[in-house]
């Protein structure tokens, strides 16, 4: 069989070299559409359901939050397993799918059943769904530069700026900030005074949360001209709060100051982000969709932080914390030299023991049609390129070369066996 192949392809060999033209062509492309990544995704195909309720402990998050979401996430098909975690104020639901299931019908399942089990959780706690990305799509990390800032103005500008800049980069899936302080309006309640006020904590909580809206009204119309009524309420500085009516003692209004002290500061926090040992910073992290080009996101990523750094303070600029496209650009540039003096020594070989060009481009044109029918095959599988597949590519160029010298080598004894035996006969 083998020789019939062999005869065939010497009876077509334009059509045999047109053939390796078209691998080499599609190949072309197939390196560059095959996403790539340093490290090979070995994480499961799972969809992440968090859910918040701060302030409540983890025995009463488990019994009211997590477990009425894994009792009712159970029946989604193409489930392998579920796994919860419960915390202090968070809940966390991993529906682990099988590893055929596309991700995105995945999380429209899960979506569905979160829509029938939110009438089963607590008022106002509404799970939600992870970002569609990997375990490994963390591909880079960023903090801020701002000595003259402090944390809780960084944090600002990196929730309210620099991290919606950053989300519309194609192929990123989430930026989660890191660090600093969250601010928000704290009141401070001094109970004796609402025991002389007889004011309950439940009267200043819905008092606050009352006069923090603005309301419409009607249309008034006056000289040909219409007018929309509003009422503005939405609360601007402390002052307005400590001005907020809380209720009334002998006629008189008792007011938010009057019962406690308002403040601005900072949430709760359960950590910090230190640089080198020289204070805490303020940042995000890039998380990759599921299936991206993560060399292409990175750099997309640092093309629009350019444009971010423009529209910053003055004395603040955007620092790499974390970068994996050095990985990847290292393992790209080892099988390019690996390729490179493959095919040097390859030539320099054949040409000193053979004294025939053409044998040792015969044997280098392999190598580079070997590899990109290897791209091809990794596309066909939906398989990304990572330091795994590219050493495994670099390692392989020593076998296709092996190869092509040892039937270079037997096809030289073969015509020298023939030449030698014709001389023979002819003699």
């Amino acid at each position: 069989m083998i020789q019939n192949l062999i005869r065939l392809s010497l009876k077509n060999r334009y059509f045999v070299l047109l053939i390796a033209a078209g691998l080499f062509i599609w190949g072309i492309f197939a390196v560059r559409n095959n996403p790539i990544d340093a490290i090979p995704d070995l994480s499961e195909n799972q969809v992440i359901v968090f859910t918040e309720w701060m302030g409540r402990s983890p025995q009463i998050i488990e019994d009211q939050v997590t477990f009425p979401l894994v009792s009712n996430l159970q029946g989604i098909p193409k489930i392998k397993n579920i796994r919860a975690s419960s915390m202090f104020g968070m809940s966390f639901v991993y529906v682990i799918f099988d590893d055929d299931v596309d991700i995105y019908w995945a999380r429209t399942r899960v979506m569905e059943r979160l829509n029938y089990a939110q009438r089963l959780l607590p008022q106002d706690v509404t799970p939600t769904l992870g970002p569609d990305g990997t375990g490994v799509g963390h591909v880079y990390w960023y903090h801020l530069d701002a000595p003259d800032m402090d944390l809780g103005d960084q944090r600002a500008l990196q929730d309210w700026y620099i991290k919606f800049a950053l989300q519309t980069v194609p192929g990123v899936s989430e930026v989660a900030s890191f660090g600093g302080f969250e601010k928000q309006y704290q009141l401070v309640i001094d109970p004796v005074k609402l025991q002389y006020y007889n004011i309950s904590l439940l009267d200043v909580m819905k008092a606050v949360k009352t006069n923090n809206n603005d309301v419409g009204g009607r249309k008034f119309e006056m000289a040909d001209m219409a007018y929309i009524i509003r009422g503005l309420g939405y609360i601007k500085n402390i002052e307005d709060i400590e001005s907020i009516s809380v209720g009334n003692n002998q006629g008189i209004p008792v007011r938010v100051k009057d019962v406690a002290s308002v403040q601005m500061g900072g949430d709760l926090r359960t950590g910090i982000f230190d640089v080198d040992g020289k204070g805490e910073v303020v940042g995000g992290i890039i998380v990759a969709r599921y299936g991206e080009n993560a060399d292409k996101v990175i750099n997309d990523v640092k093309e629009k932080m350019k444009e971010v750094e423009k529209g910053l303070p003055e004395g603040v600029t955007l620092k790499t914390s974390y970068d994996r496209s050095t990985l990847i650009e290292a393992a790209i540039d080892n099988i390019k030299t690996k390729l490179v003096e493959e095919m040097i020594v390859v030539a320099i070989i054949v040409i000193v023991f053979l004294f025939h060009w053409r044998s040792a481009f015969s044997i280098i044109i392999q190598i580079p049609i070997t590899i990109a029918i290897a791209f091809i095959l990794l596309n066909a599988f939906g398989l990304s390129s990572n330091i795994m597949s590219l050493t495994g590519i670099a390692l392989a160029i020593g076998v296709i070369v092996d190869n092509g010298i040892i039937m270079s080598e037997n096809a030289y004894k073969n015509l020298s066996d023939w030449q030698n035996h014709n001389q023979n006969k002819n003699s």
